[in-house]
């Protein structure tokens, strides 16, 4: 059998579940290695794919015999069939935190179920430790990401526009094997980086721009994730005291980052260090990194849990000054029992773009 379907099995039988229906398209294909619209139930003994025509042939051939999964067509079951799935099933548990109240309802009528209960994040929390081919695909996403940045920093010119730079980001990750972008690309540039999730503009690099690039790329459906604040042509010196102290936090969170390492604590001391100067951090430090980009766990001062190995999670600390300008330093790491390991390995000293300004005095 399918080793993920049978550790939620046991895990649901241990919270007195006899089925579950899984509808979140990341949690099938964690478990499955179905890429494909459809609804997943585990049942008492069997397991069903629920999908339509279209993928009905998609699917098929990316299951195995080991994964004991029956496809069915969506279009051919009738009311009957659907109460028949959950027969002498008297809890059954949903995604509480995925599903409508709308697709909860129709949940209700099809399924005709005695009782449906939460499951309070069961996969995404075991999707929070990555095994070893997960963990290599990350790997591998993460070093297209890093190509791409010391790509850039050749391409990048004062007068290119963000949105030239981000379609060009977009042109090397798939050139270089990357199935998508992992996330919309984020170029911000002079005033513009002060908004940690600016939109991509017309908006041209001019002398003495900080220049924010976050960007992540797909390898095999697993995420990569990192920020570079960069500089067109020389660095002004009322931005230096920004990044030195973004870069330092960033730097001793990567010393910190380790098994059993206390995450509110951790983010705790960025955001002292941060107030001791006068600034905030606005944002989480970082969150996990996988099949989705923003995944468990959340890394912040609220978060009472502690690190585990093989989790793979980002090192974001930035500060933003309102319509002036913001630095952000990013990292997607690996946590192991001794510390971490960077997967995306940039340069993160100051980096100035656009050769023919280096050589002039500020």
């Amino acid at each position: 059998m399918n080793t993920k379907i049978k550790w939620l099995r046991e895990k649901i039988k241990m919270r007195n579940m006899q089925a579950i229906i899984i509808s979140n398209p990341y949690n099938i294909k964690y478990l499955t290695g179905i890429d494909a619209e459809g609804v997943l139930i585990i049942a008492r003994k069997e397991n069903f794919f629920l999908t339509d025509s279209r993928y009905l042939e998609e699917v098929k051939s990316t299951l195995t015999i080991d994964d004991e999964i029956i496809v069915i067509d969506i279009s051919k079951i009738s009311q009957e069939d659907y109460e028949t799935f959950f027969i002498f099933c008297e809890n059954v548990g949903f995604e509480e935190n995925y599903i409508t109240y709308a697709q909860y309802k129709d949940y209700m009528q099809k399924y005709k179920v005695h009782n449906f209960e939460e499951t309070d994040y069961i996969i995404e929390r075991q999707r929070m430790i990555k095994d070893e081919e997960e963990i290599a695909k990350i790997e591998k996403a993460c070093e297209i990401t890093d190509k791409c940045f010391s790509y850039l920093l050749n391409y990048i010119k004062i007068g290119k526009t963000e949105k030239e730079i981000a379609e060009k980001i977009e042109e090397f990750f798939i050139d270089n094997g990357a199935d998508e972008l992992a996330f919309e690309t984020i170029v911000a540039s002079g005033e513009n980086s002060s908004k940690p999730h600016a939109k991509i503009s017309d908006r041209k690099i001019e002398l003495g721009d900080p220049i924010i690039i976050d960007m992540g790329c797909k390898y095999k459906g697993y995420c990569s994730d990192m920020t570079r604040t960069i500089f067109a042509g020389y660095i002004p010196e009322n931005i230096k005291n920004i990044y030195n102290l973004v870069l330092k936090n960033q730097l001793q969170t990567q010393k910190d980052l380790r098994e059993g390492a206390s995450i509110r604590i951790i983010s705790k001391n960025v955001e002292n260090d941060f107030k001791l100067n006068g600034y905030d951090l606005i944002h989480s430090l970082g969150h996990g990194v996988g099949l989705e980009i923003h995944e468990l766990p959340y890394i912040n001062s609220k978060n009472d849990n502690l690190l585990k190995e093989n989790m793979i999670i980002t090192n974001e600390p930035g500060i933003y000054l309102p319509n002036n300008y913001g630095v952000r330093i990013e990292d997607t790491v690996l946590i192991t029992k001794s510390g971490c390991i960077n997967l995306t390995k940039s340069d993160k000293n100051y980096i100035i773009v656009d050769e023919k300004w280096k050589s002039l005095d500020f």
